[in-house]
């Protein structure tokens, strides 16, 4: 059983992906926007958005077909940067973390990539491919980001259950090889060490 959080920012499609690969109904916390949030939680690109989470979203995975079969607990964070408090809750006891970006809001992105880094989670990032958004190459989102190497840059649509499912196995051989690192004689990763 391995614990993934699900991040990104406010809009990023975290709701959708849980939802699109989640074996059981997912459990979500999503609450319709009302004009109280106006001043905080900025629509601009994602004008027909009118829900938000606000707590997190949860869904699970059962892979028994994997060279060693997994089943994955997947928590979804809110996106605005005002719940980052709820984040380190979240990220307690996980094997790593997906940050999906959404190019035509790419600053909401900086948040959760220096959340993992900082807190030293094994992260993957995963391009979500908005209908009618701009492509971009994963090296150029890279840049934008200002990743290192060794953090995997994807695209997926968030809705497509194959999609998530392949970030998810990217995330966790990515997590496993930086555990196997850790193991080599690198300082050891608390997170890793709570799973």
């Amino acid at each position: 059983m391995l614990k993934i959080v699900i991040a990104g920012g406010f809009g990023a499609g975290k709701t959708t992906a849980v939802g699109a690969v989640s074996e059981i109904t997912p459990l979500s916390t999503e609450e319709y926007m009302t004009e109280a949030s106006a001043d905080v939680d900025s629509l601009a690109g994602i004008e027909a958005k009118e829900t938000t989470t606000v707590a997190f979203d949860f869904g699970r995975l059962s892979l028994p077909d994997a060279p060693m079969p997994l089943e994955l607990f997947l928590f979804g964070t809110p996106g605005q940067d005002r719940f980052v408090d709820l984040w380190y809750d979240l990220a307690r006891g996980a094997v790593g973390a997906v940050v999906l970006v959404d190019t035509r809001r790419l600053e909401s992105s900086f948040t959760p990539v220096s959340f993992f880094e900082d807190i030293g989670l094994p992260f993957v990032v995963a391009v979500n491919q908005f209908d009618g958004a701009h492509r971009y190459h994963p090296q150029q989102v890279r840049t934008a980001l200002e990743l290192p190497a060794s953090v995997p840059v994807v695209t997926c649509d968030a809705r497509d259950t194959n999609h998530v499912a392949g970030v998810l196995l990217t995330l966790v051989d990515h997590a496993a090889n930086n555990a196997a690192t850790t193991r080599a004689g690198h300082a050891p990763s608390t997170t890793l060490q709570d799973a």
